[in-house]
């Protein structure tokens, strides 16, 4: 299950309706393949805010000779 499979298609800003879901009708198996999808996307947030922090890194180190 990925995020796609928990908000459909086409949303613009998923987090709200991600937040405001009803999770009561969620079996204990749909809310641990919830959380795994959410642990992957966070993974994916982290390394991208890594990737421009090292990016920034670099910029400011050649910019600074």
């Amino acid at each position: 299950m990925d995020l796609d499979d928990i908000l459909g298609p086409g949303s613009g800003d998923p987090l709200p309706a991600l937040l405001a879901e009803d999770l009561d009708r969620l079996s204990v198996a749909e809310l641990e393949a919830r959380v795994a999808a959410l642990e992957r996307e966070i993974a994916r947030c982290r390394r991208k805010i890594e990737g421009a922090v090292n990016h920034r890194a670099s910029a400011d180190r050649l910019f600074k000779s």
